[in-house]
């Protein structure tokens, strides 16, 4: 079984039930094994929409890394997520932060996200179920990436 973390936001509708209803589809493919408490953060990027709700699930699944990022976007496009521009408002938006302790570099994939150690809305809810897991790249800990992420975005339990 490979071990996956996946991050999930949503800034669209009813938020807490896009999240709940993401995992129960992700639930169908993989066995969840940990699940963060959600949290609501200001948009990154694109900072004019609404805030979103973030949460980062820890899954095993028989998946190769691809059908995972295929199966995840089936998922999307499932729950009604249209891509018109990068950054933009989504019902649903699912990232493979990590695979394994692989290192992914293809043009569909990248693991670990190539986002991860600048988004303090990833690492809170990443450091929380998953704190002393080591990034392979930079050969740090979730939680020492957090101490020294200079994203100053306020991230807040829902």
């Amino acid at each position: 079984m490979n071990r996956t973390y996946i991050l999930l936001g949503t800034n669209l509708g009813d938020k807490r039930a896009n999240l709940l209803k993401a995992v129960e589809l992700i639930k169908n493919h993989s066995l969840l094994t940990k699940q963060s408490s959600i949290y609501e953060t200001a948009a990154w990027g694109n900072t004019n929409q609404d805030n979103f709700y973030n949460q980062v699930i820890e899954v095993k699944t028989e998946l190769s890394a691809n059908d995972l990022l295929q199966t995840l976007l089936q998922i999307e496009i499932q729950m009604g997520r249209v891509r018109n521009q990068k950054w933009e408002a989504r019902i649903i938006d699912l990232d493979i932060l990590y695979y394994n302790h692989e290192i992914i570099d293809t043009e569909n994939l990248k693991v670990p996200h190539p986002y991860l150690h600048v988004r303090r809305f990833t690492l809170a809810p990443l450091v929380q179920i998953a704190p002393e897991f080591l990034h392979p790249v930079f050969n740090k800990t979730n939680t020492a990436l957090l101490e020294n992420c200079s994203d100053n975005s306020e991230v807040k339990l829902v």
